[in-house]
């Protein structure tokens, strides 16, 4: 899976959630500026911070991830 289905798909789950992107940036313990950049697919996250976004997201990486 590309890294932009990645970024759309966080942005539609924070969406659902009714949060802003500093909102989930602040709980994943990250700048908002960078989680800005992941949702519009300007970064790969590492593992553990895409595991951080998920926790704040209350998604499972299976959600998110095609595998």
């Amino acid at each position: 899976m590309s890294p932009q289905k990645i970024g759309k798909k966080l942005k539609e789950v924070r969406l659902k959630l009714g949060l802003k992107q500093l909102d989930v940036a602040k709980k994943a313990d990250i700048s908002g500026n960078y989680y800005a950049r992941i949702e519009r697919d300007e970064e790969n996250p590492t593992i553990e911070t895409l595991e951080k976004i998920l926790k704040v997201l209350k998604v499972k990486s299976g959600d998110i991830l095609p595998f």
